[in-house]
């Protein structure tokens, strides 16, 4: 195969890649050996993710290790981690929970001095990858279903929950970009018959682990955004919407009432 930059950028182009320049140079960047970048612009051609055949995704300025069939963090996540940043403040516990690379917590704990992190994700290959990308600054992280792997320690004194949960409704998997239908864990995508299956979930549980005053921050759809808005509402929380255009972000966030004053156990 020829590498030339020139045959790169056209073999990428021929395959329908709209950057063609930018992910040669990194293609480039990234292989060893002229064997290596053979079989990486191969791949890619092939209809790999990029940040699955280079091995990492750039968030919110950092470089996350991304590992074959993990959910790619998405730039329009970077509004769910400025809105995070906004409520949290410096020696926060956060948790981030359908954390995927963990790439979401990470980028909040880059932001603030002294955060508490913790994450968690049922699928084994992203827990791997979080791990990877997570322990590394001084986060853990948890394998199993939504809370129920995380220590019983953390129970009403969460800050900060934050969730990229699975939103796209089942029968709208099929008309998603291949590269994502077909590269990306089923279980990181599909949200149920209306997409909300999993944030419902999430909703129910949150008032337990928040402590007073702390956040539970969803990233949905701009559609679906009256319903998780309406289901925080039912679950204690006192929601607001926040959203982007410039994105297509939109992220609900609920807030746990402080203590009532004067509510300790003593007359």
């Amino acid at each position: 195969m020829d590498l030339t930059f020139a045959s790169i950028v056209a073999k990428l182009r021929a395959a329908g890649c709209v950057f063609a320049e930018d992910e040669a140079d990194l293609l480039i960047a990234a292989a060893q050996t002229p064997a290596e970048l053979a079989a990486m612009v191969e791949r890619r051609a092939a209809g790999l993710p990029l940040e699955h055949v280079i091995g990492w995704a750039k968030f919110c300025g950092l470089r996350i290790a991304v590992d074959p069939g993990v959910f790619i963090p998405r730039r329009r996540t970077e509004f769910l981690v400025k809105q995070a940043i906004a409520v949290a403040g410096p020696g926060a516990v956060v948790v981030d929970l359908c954390c995927g690379t963990g790439a979401v917590g990470l980028a909040v704990a880059a932001a603030l001095e002294g955060i508490e992190l913790y994450a968690a994700d049922i699928d084994p290959a992203a827990v791997r990858c979080a791990r990877r990308n997570v322990v590394a600054a001084g986060g853990r992280v948890y394998e199993g279903d939504l809370y129920e792997p995380l220590p019983a320690t953390l129970r009403g004194r969460v800050d900060v929950l934050v969730v990229n949960a699975p939103y796209v409704p089942t029968d709208a998997i099929q008309r998603m970009p291949a590269e994502a239908r077909v590269y990306e864990a089923r279980v990181a995508l599909d949200g149920g018959v209306d997409g909300l299956d999993i944030q419902r979930r999430v909703a129910a549980g949150a008032l337990s682990w928040l402590a007073p005053g702390g956040h539970l921050l969803i990233e949905t759809s701009e559609r679906q955004a009256p319903q998780t808005e309406a289901m925080f509402a039912r679950n204690g929380l006192i929601p607001q919407v926040a959203s982007l255009d410039e994105l297509d972000a939109t992220v609900v966030i609920g807030a746990k009432p402080e203590l009532p004053t004067g509510s300790g156990t003593g007359d």
